[in-house]
């Protein structure tokens, strides 16, 4: 960024990390895109794949506000997909035994396997991606991402709480 395009009051640390959340903006588009093409063969799309791969991951079945969380989205938006994915067969509900109103999602067979063929597709791509990033920069970059996501979820958390 040239002289003419600093705002006023803003530290070298201000515009680096304005600059980084700008690329994180237009990177999270792309990648979202390649998802979605990724993806497409199996009936899923990238918001779908993150869905399921919340499930997979999680340790033990979670209601949908728990996977939002996990996810940080929207509650109403994971709900619907959730949805979704269940009318597909690729998850079904069970009841919570701690809530009555909250459902759990697990995961079904045909879920389980539509996940493991996007991770099939996913592997080489992926593999291809990685080539020629240095992995002390990947590893940093995870830890730059890691620390914004919990400077984000404390704001959030504190406009909640006022």
């Amino acid at each position: 960024m040239d002289e003419t395009t600093k705002t006023p009051n803003r530290t070298p640390a201000d515009e680096a990390l304005t600059d980084l959340i700008l690329s994180l903006f237009r990177v999270n588009n792309l990648t979202l895109t390649w998802g979605d093409r990724l993806v497409a063969p199996l009936g899923l799309t990238s918001a779908r794949w993150q869905i399921l791969g919340a499930i997979v991951a999680a340790e033990r079945p979670q209601p949908v506000a728990w996977l939002a969380r996990d996810l940080g989205a929207n509650r109403q938006n994971v709900q619907r997909i959730v949805n979704d994915l269940a009318k597909e067969g690729l998850v079904r509900f069970e009841p919570n035994p701690h809530h009555r109103r909250a459902q759990l999602v697990v995961l079904t067979d045909k879920g389980q396997q539509t996940y493991d063929a996007a991770i099939r597709l996913y592997n080489p791509r992926v593999n291809t991606l990685a080539e020629g990033l240095p992995i002390e920069d990947l590893e940093t970059a995870g830890r730059v991402m890691k620390a914004l996501r919990k400077k984000f979820e404390a704001e959030e958390n504190a406009e909640e709480q006022s």
